[in-house]
């Protein structure tokens, strides 16, 4: 059963724990994502892992006793057989301790064939597969690794940025919690392929299980010479290293985080030079997310060729999405890109938990644009979602119902964005306390018959300010969901009905 974050916070220790005293054998796998049935056990039969649902301490007599409604085969649940799992294809599957148990399900392919292979040719492999960042900004991984491989150096590094801050995204801790050698295996391969010798994955300290998780794992494939300074005798150097952020949501930015990594305060670099060429400590740097490094080792298993046959356009592969907010079924699905904004929320996310209709989705995290139920047939990739005036983000999906009032939703952005900012340029840090301000008279006149054109030809100045002069895209995104607000939902900025002068 589960040992995800999410699963004990609704008493999965407790039910391993009542398990475990009633003698049977308990494994503590990664969640499979279905978020509202957790603590979700699975009992090994001859036909297959058996599913039981909310499962309490109470209950397990009754599922030891065979006198408990189950699911039926996990493996055979409609809402997992209708996606198409690759970066999460072992999640909720393996031990995440076991590195026989990753190997038995396809671990380390993908590092052997790519040792096999040069540096350029392991590089070409993902230019071909046509991955692109899954952190948010979307550029090309292969091309950043060519930059890093062509850039000369004594030293060189890889970064994987595991600063998950995004409000309504936790793909990151899930499959580092559920899978963490595939998130080993891809920066291993990433080293080769950048000709790095050192790597570092700067997580969040919010996530003390993850940590755990990994450094569980990484001491493991240490031990089995999948990690230092001969890897599976291929002459390979490769040392890993775990660092833990004080909780800044502006280190999600890369520079940010090398100068975190660096023992200094979480700043945004200027550009340029790119960290690709003059990064951590001055070296060429090959910086990606969990998600991108995750997707690695199925491509060179594979191939590139075969991972860019899924996806649409130049979104290429899968993405991740993360359903979350007012859902009924809350969780991660993993598909090609190309499908529709409403069969994610109204489909796998079963509609509203409350019942009410469906009002937006906020798209991308907290900087990520307001989409109306009205536009939610948008395909979910990186060009289709930006010409209709929002972006895709890390693949987070927050729901939410007929009752929200989106000017105060349009304020938390602006409040978010004063409080998380690095104080370094001026557009974000003063912008957003300005845009404060001035949300809050708005929100204040609803209740009068005062104007507030003005204030709303201030707040759109203010937002083109932030979004044209802002250092990076802390600043520069926070206008669109504010934006989007307005547009979209422009009675929630006007004086309530009946309202009084």
């Amino acid at each position: 059963m589960p040992g995800d974050a999410a699963a004990v916070s609704v008493g999965a220790d407790e039910v391993a724990a009542a398990f475990e005293a009633a003698g049977a054998h308990v494994v503590r796998n990664g969640s499979r994502g279905m978020l509202w049935l957790e603590p979700l056990v699975e009992l090994e039969s001859e036909a297959g892992r058996v599913g039981y649902a909310n499962v309490t301490p109470e209950g397990v007599a009754a599922v030891l006793a065979g006198d408990a409604a189950d699911i039926g085969l996990v493996d055979e649940h409609p809402w997992l057989t209708s996606q198409q799992r690759v970066s999460f294809a072992r999640v909720g599957i393996v031990d995440p301790a076991s590195v026989a148990d990753y190997e038995a399900h396809g671990g380390w392919d993908g590092l052997r064939r790519a040792l096999s292979l040069t540096p350029a040719e392991v590089v070409q492999e993902v230019i071909d597969s046509g991955l692109r960042g899954r952190g948010g900004a979307g550029f090309p991984a292969g091309i950043k690794w060519k930059t890093v491989l062509e850039s000369t150096s004594d030293l060189k590094f890889v970064a994987c940025n595991f600063d998950e801050g995004d409000s309504g995204t936790f793909a990151d801790r899930m499959v580092v919690e559920g899978d963490p050698f595939t998130l080993i295996e891809g920066m291993t391969i990433a080293a080769h392929a950048v000709g790095a010798t050192e790597g570092y994955v700067y997580i969040r300290s919010e996530y003390p299980h993850a940590i755990g998780a990994l450094r569980r794992a990484i001491e493991a494939a240490y031990t089995q010479g999948y990690l230092g300074r001969d890897v599976l005798g291929s002459g390979l150097a490769f040392d890993l290293h775990v660092r833990v952020g004080a909780g800044a949501y502006i280190c999600g930015e890369e520079s940010s985080m090398l100068e975190s990594l660096e023992g200094r305060r979480g700043e945004v670099r200027a550009r340029p030079p790119i960290p690709a060429v003059k990064g951590l400590w001055e070296r060429p740097t090959a910086v990606n997310n969990v998600l991108t490094l995750c997707a690695v080792p199925m491509i060179l298993a594979d191939g590139g060729a075969a991972y860019a046959e899924l996806g649409t356009g130049r979104s290429r592969g899968t993405q991740v999405f993360q359903l979350a907010g007012n859902v009924r079924q809350g969780g991660i699905v993993e598909l090609p890109f190309g499908v529709s904004l409403r069969t994610l929320v109204e489909d796998f996310g079963g509609g509203t938990l409350s019942g009410r209709p469906v009002r937006a989705a906020q798209v991308g995290g907290p900087l990520g644009a307001y989409v109306p139920s009205s536009g939610f047939d948008v395909p979910m990739d990186y060009e289709a979602l930006a010409e209709s005036g929002a972006m895709l983000g890390h693949g987070g999906i927050v729901v939410f119902d007929e009752t929200v009032d989106m000017a105060r939703m349009a304020r938390f952005a602006m409040e978010f964005c004063s409080i998380e900012s690095c104080g370094k340029c001026t557009p974000c840090r003063v912008g957003s306390t300005r845009g404060v301000e001035t949300i809050d008279r708005i929100i204040a006149a609803r209740t009068t018959q005062q104007d507030v054109g003005a204030d709303l030809v201030l707040l759109d100045d203010l937002c083109e300010t932030m979004t044209k002069g802002s250092l990076c895209a802390m600043g520069g995104l926070t206008p669109m969901p504010v934006q989007s607000a307005i547009k979209h939902f422009p009675e929630d900025f006007s004086p309530f009905e009946g309202a009084t002068a």
